[in-house]
Formats: C-alpha cells, structure tokens, sequence
C-alpha cells in the first residue's frame, strides 16, 4: 500500500472553495460528456453517518475508450470506464476510483480542508504504523513559481 499525503495551501476559505469545486464539477460532466462517453452519474443521494452527520453518496462512470491510444484500445473490452465512488461529508470526503478493466486495482483518496496553511499533524488521525510509511508532500498552488520547460 502506498500513503502518500499532499498538503495543499489554497488563497481562499475552505467555504470559497467548496462554492468553486461544486461548480467545476458540474462543469467538467456538462464538458466532459459526449452522446457514447463522458460522465455518466449512477447515483446521487444524502446519506447520514455513524456520527449523524448528513453527506453526498455519489457514483459516477468515466467513460474513456476513445481517449486512450489505438494500441491499448486493441487489448482492452471496448467498455473502459473508471468508477468513482464517493462520500462527501464536507469539508470531509473520501473517493474510491476502480477500472473495469482491473476490478482488483482501486486508489482510495481521503481529502480534508481545514482553514489553515497546511500546520495540522495527522489530520486523518494515522496510526503509528502508518505514519512511518506516509510520505508528505506540500504544494503551494498560488505562490510557487512553475519552472520553465
């Protein structure tokens, strides 16, 4: 298993970006989304948690064949999609992506935002184990200047 943790400070509060990221959303499935591929969203629905906290359970289907090299396209069923499956408590969230090509391979992503610079230490509460193998990465998206190429 690998953990990686990204630490990204954003210009904005956390409610700034959760107005923008509802909107990008929206956006990239309208953009995104062809008459045989694009977005397609199988469920959208509130749930509650253990702690009764009420959330967004979404499931959506990234269909990508015609976006993948001719070469692959050969080897693969002509149905390729990526599942994404989430749970948004906000400013919580966690997102399984699987392929219907490799049923057995899944990226689990736990995302927080928390109104701060990135201070917090073991935001999602890792145990000892899992600390020694995190790597921690920070980003800075609004400041840092991108080498040229």
């Amino acid at each position: 298993m690998l953990l990686h943790e990204y630490r990204i400070c954003l210009p904005f509060t956390i409610e700034e970006y959760h107005i923008g990221q509802l909107y990008m959303i929206c956006k990239h499935c309208e953009i995104e989304s062809s008459k045989d591929e694009g977005v397609e969203v199988v469920r959208n629905e509130p749930i509650t948690n253990e702690n009764g906290l009420v959330g967004q359970l979404t499931e959506k289907r990234l269909y990508l064949s015609s976006r993948l090299p001719t070469w692959i396209r050969s080897l693969i069923p002509n149905l390729f999609y990526i599942t994404e499956k989430a749970s948004n408590f906000y400013p919580y969230t966690t997102t399984e992506y699987t392929c219907s090509f490799l049923p057995r391979f899944s990226i689990m992503v736990e995302t927080r935002y928390e109104n701060n610079n990135g201070t917090t230490e073991n935001c999602h509460s890792l145990s000892p184990d899992e600390l020694a193998i995190r790597k921690l990465e920070y980003l800075d998206i609004a400041t840092e200047r991108i080498p040229d190429l």
